[in-house]
């Protein structure tokens, strides 16, 4: 069994920054992507930004340059800084961590960017 927790999300005025952690635990052997992904008010869930096990990263072109993901293998954290957040970044934000067998989410962090 995998549990995820995630934590960092909050209130936030347009041009700051946040930072989101996401520590896996419980039977892992190893971990093959983990990501974040995000659902807005009425939208449907997209990707944000994913770190494969070889530290490939890609990102969804409206956070490039703004938003950077990093993992540290010996925690089984993914991290996501956010900076120069905008109004439209509001959303709940998902850890994703995939094993290879079987994916798993975290519970949902609340960013909110007013304006």
């Amino acid at each position: 069994q995998v549990q995820l927790v995630e934590s960092g999300g909050g209130l936030v005025q347009a041009g700051g920054s946040l930072r989101l952690s996401c520590a896996a635990s419980g039977t892992i052997f190893s971990i093959h992507a983990m990501a974040y992904y995000r659902q807005g008010p009425g939208k449907q869930r997209e990707l944000v930004a994913r770190i494969l096990s070889a530290g490939y990263t890609d990102y969804a072109d409206s956070v490039k340059g703004r938003f950077t993901i990093s993992r540290d293998n010996a925690k089984n954290t993914v991290y996501l800084q956010m900076d120069s957040l905008k109004p439209e970044d509001t959303a709940v934000y998902y850890c994703y961590v995939s094993l290879g067998a079987s994916d798993h989410w975290g519970q949902g962090t609340q960013v909110t960017v007013s304006s």
